[in-house]
């Protein structure tokens, strides 16, 4: 297919989803901003010899109500994996003793988790580094949304 054909193809279908290369730039701006981050909780993560999946699954577990504990059935729909992995996990963490495994108050077939003091401790250091990093990668998120917003989009 000749070059301006091509380039023909390409215009109408920009013009038909109304994007510019500043939507373009926009697009690469957020993506970049998010796998930095990403990068940042990885190696975080990894400096107190977790995964980002251990970290992401404690403050899964952290970030519930007072009160409330998680299934490990709900804890692998907050993280997006299967329940065996899911199961994986928890066992590491609490082999680390990062978390409990406690039988369900109201239905005996599951297990409910919770972070251990230790847990805690160890949450609490690493979500403190990760809110001063959204601090750095903020900005850049927040310019992307709000052009969003104010396009009407």
């Amino acid at each position: 297919m000749p070059r301006t054909v091509r380039h023909a193809q390409l215009q109408r279908a920009e013009r038909r989803y109304g994007l510019r290369t500043r939507d373009y730039a926009q697009l690469a701006a957020f993506r970049f901003a998010l796998r930095r981050f990403l990068r940042f909780s990885e190696q975080a993560a990894a400096q107190t010899g977790l995964t980002g999946q251990h970290y992401q699954t404690m403050l899964v577990l952290r970030a519930c109500p007072a009160g409330k504990r998680l299934s490990i059935n709900e804890l692998a729909g907050q993280l997006l994996i299967k329940h065996n992995s899911a199961v994986g996990l928890v066992d590491r963490l609490v082999a680390e003793r990062l978390v409990a495994r406690r039988p369900s108050t109201t239905d005996r077939r599951k297990v409910e988790l919770s972070l251990t003091a230790r847990g805690h401790a160890l949450l609490a250091k690493l979500a403190a580094a990760h809110r001063h990093e959204l601090q750095q990668v903020g900005p850049v998120l927040t310019r992307f949304f709000g052009r969003r917003q104010a396009a009407g989009e």
